[in-house]
């Protein structure tokens, strides 16, 4: 009879341990919206108050739950504040709208500089002599669970919504990479037959992309995006949800492909861009490539 008590003493200890965070997470959710987050959020997302208000609401829950379960540390005397923690989580969790996943399973700490931050690396010169250098950054994704982000890049990526560029979107594009496995620039995508199509569409969009950048020709698509599957994956990312006219435009299998991942359309979000100029007439002249960001963005290691 002891044992049976003490078996059963057990078998509850367990079941409320277990339950414990699943508590503690559906309290913290019960809580309102603050509104100084809310003001956050319509401050430094400028596309939030244009999402209709179920959406506005899935993005404040997912961002209740982000800041919930997530740690942040400041680099280099960088206190964090709601400011930098709300923005980084509402744009972080614009990438889970509509897709009933969890938030950043993986991903416990978020890394935070206050400018662009220096990581040793091994660089190959020509001989193929190995030599330690240290490269300049402004986020990178981990495979440890971690993230790290310059916050200045952060506000800026905030700022200007239609450059195509934006660190927090492109890192947490690694991070749902990873989801399937190996970070490869095919995600988790629900349905084995999903990925032929993806395949096909993103291998030959990729494939043009190095082909533009080899010739510094003009894209849509960051050249960054041609250095891996892995980084073509996160630039589209980036491009879709800030570039959405000219993406749905220039790349519609692309644009399709990401629209079924991402299960939103951010064309209602943002207004249609000005026409283009038109085509230079003397042949010979060569147009300035875009701005890109080169190789500031730190490989997944």
């Amino acid at each position: 009879m002891e044992a049976l008590l003490w078996t059963t003493a057990i078998v509850v200890a367990i079941a409320l341990g277990m339950s414990y965070p699943g508590w503690r997470l559906k309290r913290a959710l019960a809580q309102p919206f603050p509104p100084a987050w809310l003001h956050i959020l319509e401050h430094n997302i400028p596309i939030y108050s244009r999402m209709q208000p179920e959406l506005q609401a899935q993005l404040q829950r997912l961002v209740q739950q982000f800041l919930f379960q997530k740690k942040f540390v400041g680099c280099e005397g960088l206190e964090v504040d709601d400011e930098i923690r709300v923005t980084i989580a509402g744009q972080a969790c614009l990438l889970l709208l509509n897709r009933f996943t969890r938030v950043y399973r993986k991903l416990h700490t978020i890394l935070v500089y206050p400018s662009a931050f220096l990581v040793p690396r091994n660089h190959a010169d020509e001989a193929g002599i190995v030599n330690p250098v240290r490269q300049e950054l402004l986020g990178e994704s981990w495979g440890d669970g971690r993230v790290v982000l310059s916050w200045d890049h952060v506000q800026r990526g905030a700022g200007d919504w239609a450059d195509g560029q934006n660190v927090v979107l492109h890192e947490f594009a690694h991070q749902l990479d990873s989801e399937s496995g190996s970070n490869n620039g095919a995600p988790f995508l629900g349905h084995p037959g999903s990925y032929r199509d993806w395949s096909a569409v993103l291998s030959r969009d990729f494939n043009n992309l190095r082909h533009e950048a080899m010739f510094q020709r003009q894209s849509v698509l960051d050249h960054y995006g041609a250095v891996s599957p892995a980084e073509f994956f996160a630039v589209a990312t980036e491009t879709f949800f800030e570039k959405p006219w000219q993406m749905a435009e220039r790349h519609a299998e692309l644009f399709d492909q990401f629209q079924q991942y991402y299960r939103v359309d951010p064309r209602a979000w943002l207004a249609p861009p000005a026409p283009e100029p038109e085509p230079d007439p003397d042949p010979g002249h060569q147009a300035a490539p875009p701005p890109s960001y080169g190789t500031v963005y730190g490989q997944w290691q």
